[in-house]
């Protein structure tokens, strides 16, 4: 499967399925290559995907991220080679192990040391029995990957990692800990809005949904910036986490992280009418790689 280079990262809970499926097509002509799929507490990811791969032709769709505590393994194992199949290869399965707030919080289950759990989840889907029809390829998984440790086992254990609310640092980071070989696609949130002022104050909204989150929190301390900047969402925070400006500022973002070794990067348009899950076509129209 290839993911191509730019793709679309995006909550669907605000759209109806049909509105689903008509921003999918839309998204496959404007020539992006694959679309994300979010899982919080809306949508199921994997009946979303399933969905929009039978309302369009050649975009690939991939869930972005799915949390390992909502389904066993076996599960997640046969979710991935029915889409696959059911699709002639167009899907990818990116998995992640949450944060403790939300696995204990919100579903009320015990939440395990991450990179240990993570790899319990591989080795048992690896080795999860399918008895029905597949495709000859087996399908890409990836994993969440945003520490050291996690990215060593996206290395040995997966095809890649999807770093979320990152920068081309931490792209860096990433690639030299992956070598050459596996699948780096990264996330980035933009902004296509040149004053900065009100470019920082969408962001805000948007980054105060993740800044109390305990595993992006350790990262962007990794990332060097402090806790004062992720507490009160500094300038700083900002523009290290987001992309704004023009056509042209967007699309050096984008190429920035090519350039510290990402294979994909899959953009999270910000709307500037400030309503978070209001796709923002003139964004995604001017960055359209059929444009």
């Amino acid at each position: 499967m290839d993911v191509g280079k730019l793709g679309i990262w995006y909550f669907f809970d605000n759209a109806s399925s049909p509105d689903a499926a008509a921003s999918a097509k839309r998204i496959e002509s404007l020539g992006y290559d694959t679309l994300w799929l979010p899982e919080t507490v809306g949508k199921n990811p994997f009946v979303l995907a399933a969905w929009l791969l039978a309302n369009t032709t050649q975009l690939k769709v991939a869930t972005g991220i799915a949390n390992i505590y909502h389904r066993e393994p076996t599960v997640s194992r046969a979710l991935q080679y029915t889409l696959g199949e059911q699709s002639a290869d167009r899907f990818m399965m990116a998995i992640g192990v949450s944060h403790k707030p939300l696995v204990e919080g919100v579903r009320k289950l015990e939440y395990g040391p991450p990179v240990a759990t993570m790899r319990n989840y591989l080795e048992q889907m690896d080795t999860a029995p399918y008895t029905a029809v597949r495709n000859k390829n087996d399908p890409l998984t990836l994993i969440a990957a945003l520490g050291p440790k996690m990215l060593e086992l996206a290395k040995t254990h997966t095809q890649g990692a999807h770093p979320y609310f990152t920068g081309p640092s931490h792209t860096k980071m990433a690639r030299e800990i992956l070598g050459e070989g596996p699948l780096l696609c990264v996330e980035q949130k933009v902004i296509l809005e040149t004053d900065a002022e009100k470019a920082r104050e969408l962001a805000r909204p948007v980054a105060k949904i993740y800044n109390r989150l305990p595993n992006y929190r350790n990262n962007w301390l990794r990332m060097g910036l402090t806790e004062d900047d992720i507490d009160n969402l500094s300038d700083r925070f900002i523009d290290e986490t987001f992309a704004w400006g023009d056509v042209d500022a967007l699309r050096e973002r984008i190429d920035a992280h090519m350039q510290a070794g990402a294979d994909h990067v899959c953009i999270q348009p910000i709307n500037t009418n400030g309503v978070f899950g209001d796709m923002h076509w003139e964004c995604l129209e001017a960055l359209s790689p059929a444009g």
